[in-house]
């Protein structure tokens, strides 16, 4: 690895530790709203059940984030947001899983 590629990625590393200790602000954040979640399920007519087995949580995890008991964090909320704005990714993500699982 080059010397400036590793001294970037110590640099993000410090930068990454600082912002879990609090004593800095991360440059940007992903804000997704509990409600938007039932929303989302609700357009597609999905029961919670069904909705949960697309995104590939539990069905105690979907209840926790639509009661707002829980927020979905990490790549759950980028997740969502594919959902939200892509459906059609999602939808094709099951399709493989039963393809796979019918061979």
């Amino acid at each position: 690895m080059r010397k400036e590629l590793f001294d970037e990625l110590l640099e993000s590393v410090k930068q990454g530790a600082a912002i879990i200790k609090g004593t800095m602000k991360p440059s940007r954040t992903a804000k997704f709203p509990e409600s938007e979640v039932r929303e989302i399920r609700d357009h597609y007519g999905l029961s919670q059940d069904k909705f949960a087995s697309l995104m590939g949580i539990s069905v105690a995890t979907l209840r926790n984030w639509e009661q707002g008991r829980r927020k979905p964090e990490g790549p759950a909320r980028v997740l969502l947001m594919v959902a939200a704005k892509h459906p059609e990714a999602l939808l094709d993500l099951a399709d493989r899983r039963r393809i796979r699982k019918a061979a």
